[in-house]
């Protein structure tokens, strides 16, 4: 097995014991998905961006599944494209951009 396949196993199973200590047991999570969004986090905005970006996105995703509209996937996977998309402009909009704060919601 390479180096590349043991961290994505030992990866993969931190995951499912997480998973399963956390009782989310029907949540197949995109761990390269996650990993991208942190380091494109880290680079672009600081280095503990990484895991703040990766709790919010959990956040959020978790948010609108339970709301049924749609599956934890797919709401992980819009909250992260979101998330990436704020990374193309670090930290040098004002934090009211790219969000609900200015809609009057």
């Amino acid at each position: 097995m390479t180096e590349r396949e043991n961290e994505k196993h030992s990866l993969d199973r931190w995951s499912q014991k997480l998973s399963n200590a956390l009782h989310i047991l029907d949540l197949k999570p995109d761990n390269p998905l996650i990993l991208d969004l942190a380091a494109q986090s880290a680079r672009s905005v600081d280095p503990s961006a990484g895991p703040i970006s990766a709790f919010y996105v959990g956040y959020a995703a978790a948010l609108a599944a339970s709301s049924g509209q749609v599956d934890a996937q797919e709401a992980m996977r819009s909250a992260a494209q979101t998330a990436m998309t704020l990374c193309q402009d670090g930290n040098d909009q004002d934090p009211g951009s790219g969000g609900w704060a200015e809609t009057a919601q």
